[in-house]
């Protein structure tokens, strides 16, 4: 049987600002100040992801 790829215990390298705030416990105006304090902010057309290990990085820095 083959795994979906939803399947696959993977860690994600970017997330949306809404999966950030999740991660991050916080709202998203305090997400995207820690995204953007912690330079994760990739810009992909209109879309705006953040790296996670960018911010996991900043995080332990604070």
């Amino acid at each position: 049987m083959h795994r979906r790829r939803n399947d696959l215990d993977c860690k994600k390298l970017t997330v949306d600002i809404n999966e950030l705030a999740q991660m991050c416990s916080v709202g998203i105006a305090t997400a995207r100040k820690i995204g953007e304090d912690a330079g994760a902010v990739i810009h992909l057309g209109r879309r705006i992801v953040y790296s996670v290990k960018k911010v996991e990085d900043y995080l332990e820095t604070i």
